[in-house]
């Protein structure tokens, strides 16, 4: 390579770093130039097919109006060009024929001879004609000349040759011309001005009706233009709209799950590749979406599968280790210890089990509903009593009778005794569980359980997953006894019973865990002012 050719090398690669440099600094401003002046356009005019008519009336307009107006320009040009060479013509040829029988210093009656012979030539044409000589004057038809300018007089005193000026009165445009009568010596060698300088005044009525109907034939052919312009934007518009549209609505069909949707493919254009482009990530999408819906059936079949297995044997280590606990006093210290892991360990293996064939359940669509109308309040002291937490909660609960629902009363002994346990786990005391009932829009009424400690609470980044499977809030618990599937198993039991649940940090520390449960509008309580100490617990 030459050292030329290396350094144009060197030139074309600094300018395209150059060229990505400046589009990588400017890009982001066009952006948002560019959005911040979509946002000011009214929302009517932000349709593709809105933009695309304005686009072609906009480049319409300007190729008619500059076509228009070079038109105009070089028509007129022409037409005053024309004209103005005809009357020069015409004046100079006249003054021509008077200049032999006029004499070199011509008096008054010479003056109105001259312009006399001078009209009767073009007595059709409107002429005003004026002849000087010195202080002599002679003018016809009338002596209206006061459109002979200053500038145009000096002119014709100094120069031999014809002297013009377009003067416009009143929007009424007028041709002045002024010529200067020259004589030759003897010799003929030279022409010299003899004093006699003949004026002519022309209107241009004729010009400017030529003027006007080639500006109103402009206006004419640019309406026409834009017209026609409307009419090529709609159909260009419905051309490229009808395979947007086509997309966007195969887009909503996607969205809602239908993944064999594919569009017909007409052409060989950008849209047809946008088209084809379309249907290849949609069969990519599909293969996918098959895929891992394979995958997940497989992985809970063989969760449900493991877990059915397991109970068998887990039901007969259960067995063993209760009998084995009922002689753990007569062993031996070390016998005992090892028993103890032993039982703790069955124990914790049973609850997995149980939990990952409950969430086995919810995943196939098998969980049902067993409704029965119960005491809410006095459903929840049971479920306390039965796991001798009745010491280790305040509970702020309304009077026997007051809070009645139809519920499934396991899957709500299984959401209460989770968030309780929960809190009495992880949280500190007092530990708080309040029932209330909430009036919701017309026709609907709620229960309200709330379950709160007086803990560290729950870490933000934690907050949006508190209700995933198998995630645990404190990763230095991924060796304890939780599972990581409590919480989520009572969201499923929630979500069945058609409620909400939701998890918070209190003000003053510790957390709040919220269950809603809908209540029907005649089995809805009287919602009464509950005492300090209950509102007290509910917060």
């Amino acid at each position: 390579m030459s050292r030329r050719e290396s350094a144009r090398a060197h030139r074309a690669v600094r300018d395209r770093e150059a060229a990505a440099t400046t589009a990588g600094v400017r890009g982001p401003r066009w952006t948002r130039f560019h959005r911040k002046a979509l946002a000011k356009v009214p929302l009517p005019l932000r349709g593709l097919r809105s933009r695309l008519v304005v686009a072609f009336v906009l480049v319409t307009m300007a190729g008619a109006l500059s076509t228009g107006a070079v038109t105009f320009r070089e028509a007129r040009r022409g037409v005053l060009q024309q004209s103005q060479d005809t009357v020069i013509r015409q004046f100079r040829a006249g003054v021509n024929d008077l200049a032999v029988n006029t004499p070199l210093q011509p008096d008054q009656s010479d003056l109105e001879v001259a312009v006399n012979h001078v009209l009767r030539a073009n007595q059709s044409q409107g002429w005003r004609v004026l002849a000087t000589y010195g202080n002599l004057r002679a003018s016809a038809p009338s002596a209206d000349f006061d459109k002979i300018t200053p500038e145009l007089r000096r002119s014709v005193a100094t120069k031999r040759a014809a002297v013009f000026q377009r003067v416009d009165d009143n929007g009424r445009p007028w041709l002045v011309v002024g010529m200067p009568v020259t004589y030759t010596d003897g010799e003929g060698t030279e022409s010299r001005l003899s004093g006699l300088v003949m004026y002519l005044v022309v209107p241009q009525d004729t010009e400017q009706a030529y003027v006007q109907a080639m500006v109103s034939a402009i206006e004419h052919a640019t309406l026409v233009a834009l017209g026609l312009a409307v009419v090529l934007a709609l159909l260009a518009a419905s051309g490229v709209l009808r395979p947007v549209r086509a997309l966007r609505g195969a887009t909503r069909l996607m969205a809602e799950g239908h993944l064999d949707v594919r569009l017909t493919v007409n052409g060989s254009d950008e849209l047809a590749d946008l088209s084809q482009s379309f249907n290849h990530t949609a069969a990519e999408l599909e293969r996918s979406v098959a895929e891992l819906r394979r995958m997940e059936a497989q992985a809970r079949r063989f969760v449900a599968d493991v877990s059915h297995e397991l109970r068998t044997p887990l039901a007969a280590m259960s067995a063993v280790t209760d009998v084995l606990d009922e002689n753990a006093l007569r062993l031996d210290r070390e016998t005992g210890e090892a028993l103890r892991l032993i039982s703790e360990g069955t124990s914790r293996l049973s609850v997995l089990v149980n939990d990952l064939m409950e969430i086995s359940r919810f995943d196939a669509g098998a969980a049902e509903l067993n409704l029965d109308e119960i005491d809410l309040a006095d459903f929840a002291q049971h479920t306390l009593a039965a796991r001798g937490w009745q010491g280790r909660v305040e509970t702020h609960l309304p009077p026997p009778g007051v809070l009645r629902a139809r519920v499934d009363p396991r899957r709500l002994d299984v959401v209460l005794a989770n968030l309780v346990g929960n809190a009495l786990r992880h949280g500190e005391p007092p530990v708080r569980l309040a029932m209330s009932a909430r009036e919701g829009p017309p026709g609907a009424a709620w229960a309200v359980i709330e379950v709160t400690d007086n803990g560290p609470g729950i870490a933000e980044e934690a907050m949006p997953h508190i209700f995933e499977r198998f995630y645990k809030a404190n990763s230095t618990r991924a060796r304890s006894a939780s599972s990581g599937l409590g919480l989520a198993i009572t969201a499923e039991n929630v979500h069945l019973h058609g409620g909400r649940v939701s998890a918070a940090n209190l003000p003053w520390g510790g957390a709040a865990f919220t269950v809603e449960l809908p209540l029907h509008r005649d089995s809805a309580p009287d919602v009464r002012p509950a005492d300090d100490d209950a509102g007290a617990g509910a917060r």
